[in-house]
């Protein structure tokens, strides 16, 4: 077998490792602006709850584990000061589960870093091979949103 026909299984391999150096830099860069505590599954609770808060069971429906795994993570987030919960103003017998300004704060440094990565890409492969990897990305993978459902995926 020649590089140029590598085994099939190759190909998740190298796509989960491209995903985990990502995931792996942001993470050591969130521990030097203070997110120390913050593991890649808080990440993904943080976008399952989005700006505009969840509750338990949307957030649980999101990630693809059960309400009381989502609870569990809602209720390490909480004590880390990332979200809290509130009464929902739309039904008065359910909590909503809203981001904090640490939160936001994570979410946004997050998104700058991711930025800063792809330039390192960039910079490593050149522009048009980075814009051709993701293009041919987005043409293999299903055009829904953007998943979040890992940690319930990877249980």
């Amino acid at each position: 077998m020649t590089e140029a026909d590598p085994p099939g299984y190759e190909l998740p391999l190298l796509l989960f490792a491209g995903f985990r150096s990502l995931i792996d830099e942001l993470h050591t860069e969130l521990a030097a602006l203070g997110h120390t505590e913050v593991r890649p599954a808080h990440g993904f609770a943080l976008q399952a709850i989005g700006p505009y808060g969840a509750s338990a069971t949307e957030i649980g429906r999101r990630l693809g584990v059960s309400k009381q795994a989502a609870g569990k993570t809602v209720d390490r987030l909480a004590a880390l000061g990332y979200v809290e919960r509130a009464d929902d103003p739309s039904d008065a017998r359910r909590k909503l589960v809203r981001l904090t300004p640490r939160g936001l704060d994570m979410l946004t440094r997050s998104a700058e870093i991711f930025d800063r990565l792809r330039a390192n890409w960039v910079h490593q492969l050149g522009a048009d091979r980075v814009t051709q990897l993701e293009s041919s990305l987005r043409t293999v993978v299903p055009a829904t949103a953007f998943p979040v459902d890992v940690p319930g995926w990877f249980g």
